[in-house]
Order: C-alpha cells, then structure tokens, then sequence
C-alpha cells in the first residue's frame, strides 16, 4: 500500500458521524502496560506485556445544533456510560480502522484570542484495550434493503477469534440485523456463529462484539444485513477486527 495522508478521515462516537466537527486527533493510541521484568544480572531492560490500554485524544469545534443532535449535546453530556467510538483511516472498503469501548473523560473549552472556541476531549479504554482493524463497509454504508457486502481478503484463515464493532447511525424499518460473515473461496459464505450483532430496531446505536481466540475465521469476511419485517434504510458501519496471533485475551 502507497503511503497516504490523513485526508478523508471519519470518527464515529456512539452512532454519531463527528467527523466535520473534529479539528484534530491529537492522540489514537494504546498496547499493553510495560512491566519491567529485569533480574539483576542483565545489562539491559526485560520487559513483558502487561494490562491493555486505549485511548482517544480529540479537539473539536462548538456545534450545538439541538434539531440534529451535533457534537456539543453528544460530548457535553460527559456520561458516565461506555460509549464506542471508531475511527476511519479513508473510508474505502478494507481501509484500517481503530475502534475503543472508553469512557469521555472531560470536555474543555479553549477560546484563543482570535474567536476560535475549541473543545479537548479525552477517551480512555474500559475493559478492552485500543482494536485496529478493517472496515467491512466503506466508511458509512446505507442499505436500502437485505444485502450482502463485498468482501474483505484478510490473506489466509486463521484461528485466533475475532472481534467486531457497529455504529448505526439512522434506521428506518421494522428491524434489521448486521452479521459477519465468511468464506473460503470468496463464493460460499456462511454466518461467524458468535459474530451477529443485536436486532437494530432504532438508531442510533453501537456495539462491540467477539467470539473466541480459538474460533477459526476463514480468508474473506463481509458484513451483510438480514431482516424479518422489512427496512427501507439502514446507514451503518463496521469494523473487523481478526486476530493474527494466539493468546489474544481481554
């Protein structure tokens, strides 16, 4: 992959696109705690991982428009609720994209001496460290009835588990319901047991969910909708997250 600026970035928090009221992400970050594991007779650091960690560091601008349910009534609110948020590095299919189940710790105001009213916002992980993974929709995606998504090529299977985040941002219909699919040959798919998200009767919404680090998750992955009752909209998006490595543990 060519390298690539910021541009066209998304972040979603809690089923809300606050992607146009964001100025910068000063900070995506998180891993596990180091913990210095050094014996005495070495010369240089041990070091194990230790607890997983996450955060989000954000400036945003002052949208208070109370019809539309902007940024200010989102992050001014400061609940004491987890709240899912995702961020979009592009919004192609496939693209990277970091999601975090965090609390909002704060919601400060800057006014600079030439009018700019900014906000700082601070999300740290609960629970779950930082999640980077892959967008299985390009950014947001809206279906108009039950569809299957184009797939992913994650390369090979793998049998490590995985994880899955959705933000549903607008929903019109009796019900939906987003799954994970996947396939061996890019042709035959069938459902990830464990990887269907919660029955969407309303928006918005979010939700993380996961199966175990031992499930087997085969080469392409899609995100298709099923319904019972019928739906005319359903603008979503979700990010992917397949382990590559054994003893992933929460």
């Amino acid at each position: 992959m060519a390298k690539t600026s910021g541009l066209g970035d998304n972040l979603y928090i809690a089923g809300y696109n606050a992607s146009g009221d964001i100025q910068a992400l000063g900070g995506i970050g998180g891993g596990p705690a180091l913990l210095n594991m050094t014996g005495i007779d070495k010369s240089a650091y041990e070091r194990i991982g230790g607890l997983r960690s996450g955060q989000f560091e954000m400036t945003t601008f002052f949208n208070s428009d109370p019809i539309n349910g902007a940024t200010h009534e989102k992050l001014s609110a400061l609940p004491r609720t987890d709240v899912i948020m995702t961020y979009c590095r592009g919004t192609q299919l496939s693209n990277p994209a970091a999601s975090l189940v965090a609390k909002q710790t704060n919601y400060d105001p800057t006014r600079a001496d030439d009018g700019m009213l900014t906000f700082a916002v601070s999300a740290q992980s609960n629970g779950f460290g930082i999640e980077w993974g892959r967008q299985l929709t390009a950014g947001i995606r809206t279906d108009t009835a039950a569809t299957n998504g184009t797939a992913v090529d994650t390369v090979a299977a793998a049998s490590y588990g995985a994880q899955a985040y959705l933000q549903v941002f607008a929903f019109t219909g009796t019900d939906a319901t987003v799954k994970i699919q996947d396939s061996a040959d890019n042709v035959t798919f069938a459902d990830v047991a464990g990887l269907t998200f919660t029955q969407i009767t309303a928006g918005p919404t979010s939700e993380r969910i996961a199966v175990a680090n031992t499930a087997t998750i085969r080469q392409y992955v899609r995100a298709t909708t099923t319904t019972t009752g019928g739906f005319t909209s359903l603008a979503f998006s979700v990010n992917f997250i397949k382990n590559e490595s054994a003893g992933v543990t929460f």
